[in-house]
């Protein structure tokens, strides 16, 4: 129990072992069973299949990091023999399958997660996205995915985490957070979402982000800002909040003519809102409009016939009188060429 894999480094009393840039395929069968800290790092483990590590062989193992091992696919049941497992670290390794029951059926009792450049795959990211919908990865408090390239996150990723307190997603390429939902991160206190591509937050989002009872901090530096009258309520957020960490720092980017300008310093004045260009507004404006016009012109034409019943009802029996005569010429023409009698008087008659 006490033996050290060859080509790992062991220490009993600090209950850690260190397999570093050795070239390991495979996680070492033999690790100690004291083993708390467990650092596979810099290998070339390609997969990791279940079973990967021995079902009750490392009941106290509460830490792995197995950042850049090349690691491409995490298979189903892979740590699903962690018992006590708390804090994976998956950094670095391009990912290209990632399981939703790598954990087992049951969850994992894990509180931290690192993914810096490990989603780098689509398919990948949304398995990850699965995984934490499904409510395996319940107990979290920890979650980073940074350097991952992300342009959109799924609407309902992060509902099935109760007990997350950080969120890290800086460093990617996010376009906006209009479906994101936030709602159910009550213990969250950091969200870190600088280094993005972030044009604007909506109200919809602010709003979220004031009904977070322990957020305290949150990361917005070096983001795209596009200040035009769609910023006026992000830069009323930011004046009345005290949980943007310098956001005295934050300029816009667009357009030119505000280039590098604080958003702090923007006043209503310089975004030429005084005449909102709403087209939707606009739409129903004109329908409105266009409404009251019609029923206007059905009203007139109703009054005109009420003034000329009297016209109106002698023209009617005019024609009906018209209609009758003609109805009846027609009814005795037939009359006489249904009759070969009345046929051949007529004829004589005409002769």
């Amino acid at each position: 129990p006490g033996s050290c894999p060859a080509l790992c480094e062991c220490s009993e009393a600090a209950k850690t072992v260190k397999c570093v840039n050795r070239n390991l395929t495979a996680v070492p069968p033999d690790l100690p069973s004291y083993v708390r800290n467990l650092f596979i790092t810099g290998n070339r483990l390609a997969r990791l299949p279940a079973g990967a590590f021995p079902p009750q062989r490392l009941p106290d193992l509460s830490a792995l990091n197995l950042s850049g091992n090349h690691l491409q696919a995490v298979e189903a049941g892979a740590l699903a023999a962690l018992p006590a497992l708390r804090q994976l670290d998956l950094s670095g390794n391009p990912l290209d399958s990632l399981s939703p029951q790598a954990f087992g059926e049951g969850g994992s009792p894990l509180e931290e997660l690192v993914l810096h450049g490990a989603l780098r795959n689509h398919s990948v990211f949304l398995s990850l996205a699965a995984m934490l919908q499904s409510g395996a990865l319940r107990n979290l408090s920890r979650l980073e995915l940074a350097d991952n390239g992300l342009l959109l996150l799924p609407a309902g990723m992060f509902t099935a985490l109760p007990a997350l307190r950080q969120l890290d997603l800086s460093n990617n390429s996010l376009v906006g957070l209009r479906n994101v939902s936030f709602q159910g991160l009550g213990q969250l206190q950091s969200l870190n979402l600088s280094d993005n591509s972030l044009g604007v937050l909506r109200n919809s989002t602010l709003a979220q982000f004031r009904g977070l009872p322990a957020l305290q901090r949150i990361g917005l530096g070096r983001n795209a800002w596009v200040c035009d009258c769609a910023i006026e309520d992000l830069v009323a957020w930011l004046k009345e909040s005290d949980q943007v960490e310098g956001k005295e720092a934050l300029t816009c980017a667009y357009p030119d003519k505000m280039l590098g300008k604080a958003l702090l310093k923007i006043n209503g004045s310089e975004l030429n809102c005084s005449v909102p260009v709403d087209l939707p507004s606009q739409l129903q404006t004109s329908y409105v409009f266009l409404g009251i016009v019609l029923a206007l012109i059905g009203a007139i034409f109703l009054l005109v016939l009420y003034l000329n019943r009297k016209g109106i009802k002698k023209w009617m029996h005019n024609i009906r009188d018209a209609c009758r005569d003609h109805m009846e010429g027609y009814h005795y023409r037939y009359e006489i060429n249904a009759d070969p009698r009345l046929t051949n008087l007529s004829s004589n008659s005409d002769v």
